[in-house]
């Protein structure tokens, strides 16, 4: 909530749409809030995960790969990335200021 204003950005592309739902569902990875995202239960990953219709429209996201094990792959690939830049973010904010 103090972290500043709101941002919204038009999603214009379906490659923006795809790496955003993969942003949305791997920060509780990148954020040390789980250690397995089909555990955690404040997040639709699971829902992806699954053949379950129950608040997501998840179509749009998931036919663009052959199957729900490339989406999870296409997810998990960035873990790794994802966690040392959130290190890297936490580095900067830690950082002295003269």
């Amino acid at each position: 909530l103090m972290q500043g204003e709101f941002k919204a950005v038009y999603v214009e592309t379906n490659e923006q749409l795809i790496h955003l739902s993969r942003y949305i569902h791997i920060n509780p990875l990148v954020g040390y809030v789980t250690k397995d995202l089909n555990k955690h239960p404040w997040s639709s990953y699971q829902e992806y995960m699954s053949e379950a219709k129950f608040l997501c429209s998840k179509e749009i996201v998931m036919d663009q790969f052959r199957s729900k094990g490339e989406y999870e792959q296409f997810v998990l690939d960035q873990e790794d990335y994802g966690k040392k830049l959130e290190s890297i973010k936490h580095q900067l904010l830690d950082y002295p200021r003269v």
